[in-house]
Formats: C-alpha cells, structure tokens, sequence
C-alpha cells in the first residue's frame, strides 16, 4: 500500500495543491455529522446499513430477556457479556486495527487517543500523507475485518446461547464505524481530484488537500 504521495512541503507550499479542510481533533464529531448530511453514495449505503443493523440489533437484544422470563438465563448472561465487551475490547480491538492499516500504509509514528467525554477515540500518524485509496484501507479495515470475525461466529454458533453475544457485537460495532464512515465520505466531494489528508500530532489536527 505504499504509494508515491506529495510531502506535507509539497502540499502546503505547491501550487499544484490547495487546503480544503482543517479538522481539530475535538470537533471530529460535528465533522462526521456533516459529511452524513451529504448526498455521498457512501453514506446512503452505510446509513442503510446501519438501519438493517439497528433493527438486528434491537431484536437480538429483546429476545435474550424474553427466553429470561421464561427460565433460560443463559442467553442473558451472553447479552450481557456482550455489552461490556462491546464498551471495552471492542474499542481498543477497532482502534488497533486502524493501526495495523496505518502501519501497512508504512507511518512510521501511530498514537491511538480519544475525548472521553465525548466517546471519541481515534488512531492518528503524525505527519503521514495518506491518499484516498490508503485512507479508504485505514477507515474500513475495522468494519471489513469485525463483520468477518463476527459473521463466521455467528454461523459457527447458531442456536446456542453464545449466539447472542456474536450478534450485539456484529450490530453494535456497526456504530462504531460511522465516524470511519463519515471521515471516508469527505473525500467523495472531489470525485475528480487527488485528495490527501496528514495529521499533526501537537496541534491535534487533520490536513485535507486536493490536487488543482
């Protein structure tokens, strides 16, 4: 995935080159709400989705309290499981497979941060110019290798009571990839143009440059 891309010299002082987007990190939700409110083939496809995973979601979730009332807790205990599993591990798993992307794209510095208060977390490499193919690898490795992991499970499990764990996981983690998602669908406003992004670790902040 290595590829030849400008250098953050070339595009900060070419004129090949112009910024079309400043992002701080704090302000990365209202970012992603933005590009959602757009007309990207991307975001109607993923907002469908998102839709049929809700309502999976919702389901799967319902039926382990009424097998409960009913005397079987053991699809409980799993539902259970999965929501703390979901709110912990789940999120350090997503962050570190953006790493893994990010390494593959050859960054050479990742942290992985977030904002707490605003259940916002994010995988960042200092100063490495991504393209739109690379960046599209970084934000749906997580969604591509999760629904994998959880789909084979899922079919492996299939009407035992660990059933329901692989299901809230497989629909919960759906929104988790939203901003991943969203941050993606920025670049579909310039279908016809080269698009690259760098984050600056010190400052906080995500570049967005197209080629003229």
């Amino acid at each position: 995935m290595k590829s030849p891309n400008p250098s953050i010299e070339e595009l900060q002082n070419s004129d090949r080159y112009e910024l079309v987007a400043e992002l701080e990190h704090r302000q990365i939700k209202e970012f992603v709400m933005e590009q959602i409110t757009t007309e990207s083939k991307l975001i109607k496809g993923f907002m469908i989705y998102q839709g049929v995973m809700i309502l999976v979601g919702l389901f799967f979730a319902t039926r382990p309290v009424v097998l409960a009332i009913r005397g079987n807790y053991e699809p409980l205990f799993w539902l259970f499981g999965a929501i703390v599993f979901a709110f912990t591990f789940l999120i350090i798993m997503h962050e570190l497979l953006h790493l893994l992307a990010l390494k593959i794209t050859g960054a050479p510095k990742i942290k992985i941060g977030g904002y707490f208060k605003k259940f916002i977390f994010y995988a960042e490499a200092d100063r490495h110019v991504l393209n739109r193919q690379q960046f599209a690898l970084v934000a749906l490795t997580p969604l591509v290798v999760v629904k994998v992991i959880t789909l084979i499970a899922i079919a492996l499990t299939f009407g035992q009571p660990v059933f329901y764990f692989w299901m809230f996981v497989m629909s919960t983690h759906s929104l988790f990839c939203a901003g991943d998602i969203g941050m993606l669908a920025f670049f579909d406003r310039f279908p016809d143009s080269n698009v690259y992004t760098y984050d600056v670790q010190e400052k906080k902040r995500s570049y967005f440059f197209r080629e003229k």
